[in-house]
């Protein structure tokens, strides 16, 4: 059902794409949007190593509701920053495709647990989430995408 990655050579293993999706804060989600036509969005996740999910936040209306709604089949890519070797132009990254099926939370306070986590991956600020917590939380839809396949790979742009 899912191809295998061109490129084997450049292939990551399972543990590195983990560490991406852990340390990295944002992605590109995917999804089949209205008419066919894709759209991808940018995201924040939170990656739970004891569940193998990735977690979202947003509107509870939307675009990328309505294309979930419709097709809950997704692609979430993600990328580091990457680094450049001493006296060289290239630059090298490492990314990670995860396809998978993509749900609302609909329990609340898995939805809390969602955005503290989500929080927590930008700041300590116990007061901001707090705010937030009481301000923000009343409006927010939480996602949750459960892979079904995920390919990683380290490129050198040379």
């Amino acid at each position: 059902m899912f191809r295998k990655m061109r490129r084997f050579k450049q292939q990551i293993s399972k543990e590195e794409c983990t560490e991406l999706l852990k340390t990295e804060k944002r992605g590109v989600l995917s999804v089949i949007g209205e008419d066919g036509y894709p759209y991808g969005i940018p995201l924040n996740h939170y990656f739970n190593e004891k569940d193998g999910k990735l977690y979202f936040h947003g509107a509870k209306e939307g675009h990328k509701l309505d294309a979930i709604k419709a097709c809950d089949k997704v692609c979430y890519t993600v990328f580091d920053k990457g680094y450049r070797k001493e006296g060289e132009w290239a630059l090298n990254v490492k990314s990670v495709v995860v396809f998978g099926k993509i749900s609302l939370v609909k329990d609340e306070e898995k939805a809390k647990e969602i955005c503290t986590a989500l929080c927590r991956k930008f700041t300590d600020d116990e007061q901001y989430l707090a705010h937030e917590l009481k301000t923000a939380f009343p409006r927010v839809q939480c996602l949750a995408l459960m892979p079904e396949h995920m390919t990683g790979k380290f490129v050198n742009e040379s």
